[in-house]
Parts: structure tokens; sequence; C-alpha cells
């Protein structure tokens, strides 16, 4: 079991396309009927979610399949929890200044984070955060439990 660190920090409009944060469903739409124009536009956005899908850099709304990610994504790799919870205090503290929230910014704050980041990762959890900075900027961090992953084990390792 390893674990692997993701960033993502952008504007909180483009955290919110969901449908390119999401998996294309495993069977695409049926082929539209001639001159159905809501069929055809359904099928065109399944064709681009499957293709943007697997490439885009947003979050993924299900954090494990951030291991379906390109290996570019990959920020770190760490095999004890204890090292991967401390890279997510770094970028912790890397951010702090840039929260929206004056208390998500206290240094007894992030310390409590990863702590708690540190103990669920050593259950083999994923551990996902995400907070509003300046406006209308959002940061998102994940580290994610590979080999397997607890809550998709079939998903494949990023660096194989």
């Amino acid at each position: 079991m390893h674990h692997h660190g993701y960033v993502w920090t952008g504007p909180k409009e483009r955290f919110d396309q969901e449908a390119l944060r999401r998996p294309p469903h495993l069977d695409p739409p049926p082929p539209p009927a001639p001159n159905d124009p809501v069929g055809e536009r359904l099928l065109q956005r399944y064709r681009e979610v499957a293709t943007e899908f697997p490439t885009v850099d947003l979050p993924p709304l299900e954090i494990a399949y951030w291991l379906l990610k390109p290996r570019s994504l990959v920020r770190g790799t760490w095999d004890e929890p204890k090292e991967a919870a401390a890279w997510l205090g770094e970028q912790l503290t890397e951010h702090a200044h840039r929260f929206a929230c004056e208390q998500d910014q206290a240094v007894s704050r992030v310390g409590r984070l990863v702590d708690s980041a540190a103990e669920r990762l050593a259950t083999g959890a994923d551990v996902s955060y995400g907070f509003y900075l300046e406006r209308p900027s959002y940061l998102h961090l994940a580290v994610v439990t590979c080999s397997p992953n607890r809550s998709t084990p079939t998903l494949p390792c990023p660096l194989v």
C-alpha cells in the first residue's frame, strides 16, 4: 500500500463543472433517432465527458478516481501515511494565507487536519480537503491510497 498526493487550485466556477468531474457511465447512451436533437446533444455530451475526464485536471467527485488521471498530476508518492500527511501539512501551510476563512488559517487547525489525515491514511482511507481561497478561487488537496484503494480496489496505480 502507498499513497499519492494531488493538488488543484483554480476558479470555483471551473471546479463546479461536475460533468467533467465524474467518470463517464460504462454504457454510452443509445444512438439518437433521426432528427432527435435532444438525443444528439446527450450523445455528444457523453463523448465529451468520455474524452475529457481521463485527462482533465479537475478533481473527481469520488476521490479514488484520481487514480484514473495521468501520472503527471501526481504531486508525490509515499509509503508511509505520516509522510503523506506531512505533505498535506506543507500544502496547507503554503496556502493558508490565502484561505477565505480566518479560522482555517490557524496553525492549530492545520495541525489537527494533519493528525486526522495520518490516522485515516493508516487505515487505508483516502483524504480530501477543500478550501475557498480569495474569491473566486478554490483549493483541493487529496491523498489517495493505492494498491489497492479501499473504496475501489480495481483502480490501477497511475505510476504503473
